[in-house]
């Protein structure tokens, strides 16, 4: 640990360690996703389907990232719950041009949600509403009605409208999530003092 890292942890300034799971379909851009928002000389040049799960660590002004870029592939949804417990967020990441299996994301989303380890926690759920530059791509808003996420009224959450080749719509969220695991720390560290 060098010198300035010590200097940082006395004056609590140290970077926050922050576990985020990044869950959705196969094939709707999670790795992208993830990939752009590495640092660029990090970043991958060409994207593979993941198998199993991917971890990323990146940095952010004043947090460290470990991103758990999980599988969608249905055979591979069944690990998702295994990492439920050490996430502190959430990004779920929706194909807004596959309107033929929005019903299977709400079905995940819904089953992710009432899961055990996630119900009780005020996790922040970032939802990325990607592939808006698809032609028959349905809007944010209408990503929003069909998971029925206003009904989502324990957690905080948000939805980005994105393009995750181009890197649209990813500072708007990651933004609103380094907001709320921010607060999130400032409220846990008021009730340990």
């Amino acid at each position: 640990m060098g010198l300035l890292d010590k200097l940082s942890g006395w004056l609590g300034l140290r970077k926050k360690e922050v576990n985020v799971l990044c869950l959705g379909l196969d094939n709707s851009g999670k790795t992208t996703i993830i990939n752009q928002l590495k640092p660029s000389h990090t970043q991958a040049q060409e994207i593979v389907p993941t198998i199993g799960f991917n971890i990323e660590k990146f940095r952010s002004s004043s947090l460290s990232f470990t991103v758990f870029d999980m599988s969608g592939q249905s055979r591979y949804r069944n690990l998702w719950e295994h990492y439920y417990k050490e996430s502190h967020a959430i990004i779920f990441v929706i194909d807004s041009g596959d309107k033929l299996r929005m019903v299977v994301a709400k079905e995940e989303l819904d089953t992710l949600l009432n899961h055990e380890d996630i119900r009780s926690k005020k996790l922040p759920v970032l939802f990325f509403a990607n592939k808006m530059d698809l032609r028959d791509a349905v809007s944010s808003v209408k990503v929003s009605q069909m998971l029925s996420l206003e009904n989502i009224k324990d957690k905080p959450w948000h939805i980005c409208a994105s393009n995750a080749i181009k890197g649209e719509g990813l500072q708007e969220g990651l933004d609103w999530l380094q907001e709320q695991i921010a607060q999130s720390y400032q409220n846990n560290e008021r009730v340990n003092d």
